[in-house]
């Protein structure tokens, strides 16, 4: 008899795909056969042909977890319907937000896997996908699955959307796992703050820090945001950004800010060739240079011999900046040493054993 659960949360990017990553990869390594899919698709980019057609329903999510776990094609299961203003603008005019006969089909397709253990990731808030009848609510009543929410924690306010997720789904929620919490706190959150979680009938699996490489962004994911041309090391594009810092003050200040930074983005001017300079010696995984002007053949030459990623902007450095702030945390985890780290901290943050007994799976924790 298959299994089906959801992993939801109360906004996006809250590490839903972490927790997916982590939970799939024990249950495969205690041999269990694991199926993932996301009823509403996202993002379905790798999906298009080259006439432009959408060639199948496999979320781009879906597919990297497929192939992060090395899951067949078979237990990838395709979206029902597909989240884009094209999709909702029909959905208005059809006067409908009934799931529809593809939801049957859905539900079908999940009770008949035989052994399998579905595991559907819900939309990225309690009310998106409302208007094609699949939101994290109307999931777990009409599949009568299971709900494990991973949630953002910021501090003791992040409570007021747990309540509200608790309200709507009632004994469908299984409990929660605390996300992208400041490491310094997690043993006061543990000692105090779950056990009054517990009690308001919310039952914490786990404590994850936050973590800057989850939180990173590609130097690639940058240039597509900023539209930026790449004037050296095109090669390099995969470097992860964790730090964003703005050359904008004297060279010496530079130098000691950059020195205490880490895998920055650095932001400047295409005039300050001394404070470009600066932040190649230091730990910059791209340069991004803003205004009028080209840089100079010795920055272009420093660049290559250092393998950090030249870019040129045509925004002005505040625009540059937020477009990058913007990015921070906002991106899918679609980058493999971002999935190794998911795994150890699930494996490390999270009780997987008294999850899989709550679920009603039986599993060894690896």
């Amino acid at each position: 008899m298959s299994k089906t659960f959801l992993i939801g949360s109360c906004e996006p990017f809250s590490g839903k795909s972490a927790l997916v990553l982590g939970i799939a990869r024990n249950l495969i390594a205690s041999n269990q056969l694991v199926r993932f899919g996301k009823p509403l698709a996202t993002s379905l980019e790798l999906n298009v042909s080259e006439r432009g057609d959408i060639k199948d329903m496999i979320d781009d999510d879906v597919r990297f977890v497929g192939e992060t776990l090395k899951l067949t094609a078979e237990n990838l299961i395709p979206s029902i319907q597909f989240l884009a203003a094209s999709t909702a603008n029909k959905r208005i005019q059809d006067n409908t937000l009934d799931p529809g006969i593809k939801f049957n089909e859905f539900k079908l397709s999940l009770d008949s896997s035989g052994e399998a253990i579905n595991i559907l990731e819900a939309a990225g808030s309690l009310h998106e996908g409302l208007l094609y009848g699949l939101s994290l609510s109307q999931l777990a009543k009409g599949l009568n699955a299971k709900v494990l929410l991973a949630h953002f924690w910021q501090d003791s306010r992040s409570v007021e959307a747990l309540l509200e997720a608790k309200n709507q789904l009632g004994d469908h929620l299984s409990g929660v796992v605390l996300n992208a919490v400041n490491p310094d706190q997690i043993k006061d959150i543990k000692d105090n703050i779950v056990p009054s979680l517990k009690s308001l009938g919310l039952d914490v699996f786990g404590v994850m820090p936050r973590s800057p490489l989850l939180r990173s962004v590609t130097v690639e994911e940058l240039v597509r945001r900023l539209n930026a041309r790449v004037i050296c090391c095109s090669d390099r594009l995969e470097l992860m950004v964790e730090t964003l810092s703005i050359g904008a003050m004297s060279v010496n200040s530079a130098m000691e800010f950059f020195r205490r930074r880490r895998n920055m983005a650095v932001v400047t001017g295409a005039d300050r060739t001394d404070i470009q300079l600066a932040a190649l010696e230091a730990s910059t995984q791209c340069l991004i240079l803003t205004g009028a002007g080209e840089p100079l053949p010795q920055l272009i030459n420093r660049s290559e011999e250092l393998d950090v990623p030249l870019l040129k902007v045509d925004r002005d450095t505040l625009s540059t900046v937020e477009v990058i702030e913007q990015a921070f945390g906002h991106v899918r985890l679609h980058e493999t040493v971002k999935a190794t780290y998911a795994f150890r901290l699930v494996q490390e943050h999270c009780d997987l054993e008294r999850i899989f007994k709550t679920l009603g799976i039986s599993s060894s924790v690896h």
